[in-house]
């Protein structure tokens, strides 16, 4: 079985008012979310310790995760622990339950890089170890040099991007597929079996883009959302079970479009 980890966590990525985060990750704890999801590069980890901190739960119900190795962060591979080290201390804690290899491009070197990533763990500052906008092949080499299971890959999915072959590799590993941007920016409120299901269910076309996610094997969606109304409305998707029929026609959609899409990706 993969690691335990709340399926549906607040992703907390945004270009612009980043201490907004400190009331997302405090209000979203609130409504019952157990799963936050950050990074060294969204400049706000500083607001989402301090919003856990705040929060009226305990610390230890709370599954955090972070990343670093970043491309637009120019730390050299030497000083990879020396990022994973920052990270903690933004976010005011001794140690993450999860820290992901932000992307496989820049600075990354696998051998060194993960070496790194693996004596953070086997120190205590990492309890599991992800990796995120890998390829298989980057997968395979990741499994070849690591002494842990990868626990988590995340990675841009959605009814437009389903990911097939990452989700295959998944189940294969019994490690959690976790879906970043899984609502394709709002672009899944436009899918007519989307929009079907939402009003057969009397739900929003988030919660059952998230549902659809959801009833997948080995899969996780880590949404971002700003206000007590969209962070709820998207934890309602918990709620929601589809029907076989809602899902095949979701999964039916043959149109294709990827939201995060760098020119230093892997894929291109």
């Amino acid at each position: 079985m993969p690691i335990e980890m709340p399926r549906l966590g607040l992703g907390t990525y945004t270009d612009d008012d980043q201490e907004g985060r400190y009331e997302a990750v405090k209000t979203a704890l609130d409504v019952g979310y157990r799963h936050i999801d950050t990074a060294q590069v969204y400049e706000n980890e500083e607001y989402v310790g301090a919003g856990i901190a705040d929060a009226p739960v305990d610390r230890d119900s709370v599954f955090l995760a972070t990343k670093t190795v970043h491309h637009d962060v120019p730390e050299r591979t030497a000083d990879v622990r020396g990022a994973i080290e920052g990270c903690l201390e933004r976010l005011g804690t001794d140690s993450v339950d999860l820290c992901y290899v932000h992307w496989p491009t820049g600075v990354y070197d696998a051998e060194e890089v993960l070496t790194t990533y693996q004596e953070a763990h086997d120190d205590g500052l990492i309890e599991h170890i992800g990796v995120s906008n890998f390829t298989p092949e980057h997968l395979e080499e990741a499994r070849e040099i690591l002494d842990v299971p990868i626990a988590a890959h995340q990675f841009e999915m959605h009814p437009l991007l389903p990911q097939e072959e990452l989700r295959a590799d998944a189940r294969e590993h019994d490690y959690w597929a976790v879906a970043y941007s899984p609502l394709a920016q709002g672009r899944v409120a436009d899918l007519d079996p989307v929009q079907a299901a939402a009003e057969t269910h009397d739900a929003s076309p988030y919660q059952i883009s998230l549902a659809w996610l959801l009833a997948k094997e080995n899969v996780a969606a880590v949404p971002r959302a700003t206000g007590r109304e969209h962070i709820a409305d998207n934890f309602g998707a918990r709620n929601l079970d589809l029907s076989d029929d809602e899902i095949a026609a979701i999964d039916a959609v043959d149109e294709r479009e990827r939201c995060i899409d760098p020119d230093f990706a892997p894929w291109n």
